[in-house]
């Protein structure tokens, strides 16, 4: 790891390093961005209800009613929606899936434009129900001026997709979740430091604070980098052919990533976000008792959720069938099992059993910063787990990746280079 950081500073990966300070000047345009608030919308918004996961992403910008408010939300909404239609809802977005990289590129182009018209919608809909100051006027000044800020920072994420290390949008949205997680360290040093503890006692509690939460946070790298590789054989090859290198299908632990997460958050908030709309206090009051993932019945509700969600985007993602017979078209088979229906069984009873895991794992981490709330006298503000640092760790380990990969190729062609 520390060899592979150090070849970032040779003469031969200048262009990298290039790229690494292209992507830090977009974040930090972005992070700027997040500051500025839209002129004539001075209040804040108190409870954003199932709108707190984006308001998190955007770095707190939604509820200060920044010009990047939005950030890349709708992104996320117009991405989900389109896979979800590439499963045989709708044929024209099949076909596009099964066309490659031609497909990929108008599904990404149809994807954008979607993300812009759901921003609008979003930011026209935020300002409606929240903002009950503004004029018809103002709410479409504003609504305007939050899907400029959508289109910029989207725009940002292709650059830094194409001029920086990759990534761009998921760099953004990492960038925007640290920018909130700084208030977990500075609500708990007040806690504990400024608090009503003795200074000994606050700060040995501060350092247990930062302990547990650097044990979590190895826990979640060693979780999402945890796979289980199902040994592959192919009939054009022999394994003791010179060279021969063992093939494996490797199945993630936690293949649905933070996704699960993000579904049961917004499904179990959205009831109590409608009826606060239309003042209801009788379904309120039982909502916020039962239903809402603070309660005791709503943390098990929660982590319900997170489990059927998890098995639902996981198989969505990974089809047994067509696992089966790709591998089956490539000359492929699991040692010990059948090709064609016997292999898609033993593979989808592999993900199931793997997705229970990685469902056990993400409530786990979900229902963290929910019970130390409950359990602790600390603010809300100050949090272990949840689904920022999902996010964080998943978008640093894939870039970590992407980096390690491009030194690597550039080492391999120094060598042969020289060889010759």
């Amino acid at each position: 790891m520390f060899h592979g950081f150090s070849q970032l500073f040779s003469k031969a990966n200048k262009d990298i390093r290039k790229r690494i300070y292209f992507t830090l000047l977009c974040l930090g345009l972005f992070c700027m961005g997040t500051t500025v608030m839209v002129p004539w919308a001075s209040n804040t918004i108190d409870n954003l209800g199932f709108l707190e996961i984006f308001n998190l992403m955007s770095g707190g910008g939604l509820q200060n009613l920044s010009i990047f408010a939005l950030g890349v939300s709708p992104y996320i909404t117009a991405s989900i929606i389109t896979q979800l239609l590439q499963m045989d809802i709708i044929p024209y977005f099949k076909e596009l899936k099964d066309q490659g990289y031609v497909g990929r590129q108008k599904i990404n182009k149809i994807t954008r434009y979607l993300a812009i018209v759901f921003a609008f919608i979003q930011a026209y809909a935020l300002c409606i129900f929240y903002i009950k100051s503004f004029d018809t006027l103002e709410i479409l000044k504003t609504a305007l001026v939050m899907t400029a800020g959508t289109s910029f920072c989207l725009w940002l994420g292709d650059q830094i997709t194409k001029k920086g290390i990759g990534n761009g949008s998921s760099m953004i949205i990492m960038a925007g979740i640290m920018l909130s997680m700084r208030s977990v360290f500075t609500g708990a040093y007040n806690a504990f430091i400024n608090g009503t503890y003795e200074l000994s006692v606050g700060i040995i509690l501060f350092i247990i604070f930062i302990l547990v939460y650097l044990l979590v946070l190895i826990g979640i790298i060693y979780i999402q980098l945890a796979e289980r590789r199902i040994p592959i054989q192919y009939s054009n090859r022999t394994t003791s052919a010179y060279g021969a290198e063992q093939s494996y299908l490797p199945i993630k632990i936690n293949s649905a990533g933070v996704i699960p997460v993000i579904f049961a958050q917004i499904i179990l908030t959205v009831p109590s976000t409608i009826f606060a709309l239309f003042k209801n206090e009788k379904a309120i009051e039982f909502i916020n008792k039962y239903i809402v993932y603070s309660s005791n019945t709503g943390i098990i509700l929660y982590i319900l959720m997170i489990f059927f969600f998890g098995y639902f985007y996981t198989f969505m993602m990974m089809n047994p069938e067509e696992m089966s017979k790709n591998l089956n078209e490539r000359g492929g088979y699991i040692p010990g099992i059948r090709p064609g229906n016997d292999t898609s069984k033993y593979i989808s009873k592999s993900i199931s059993r793997l997705t229970i895991v990685g469902s056990i794992f993400l409530a786990i981490i979900a229902i963290l910063p929910v019970l130390i709330t409950k359990f602790t006298s600390l603010p809300n503000t100050v949090s272990i787990g949840g689904t920022g640092l999902l996010i964080v760790v998943g978008v640093a380990i894939e870039t970590y990746k992407q980096l390690e990969s491009s030194l690597l190729a550039r080492s391999y062609k120094e060598k042969r280079r020289r060889i010759r």
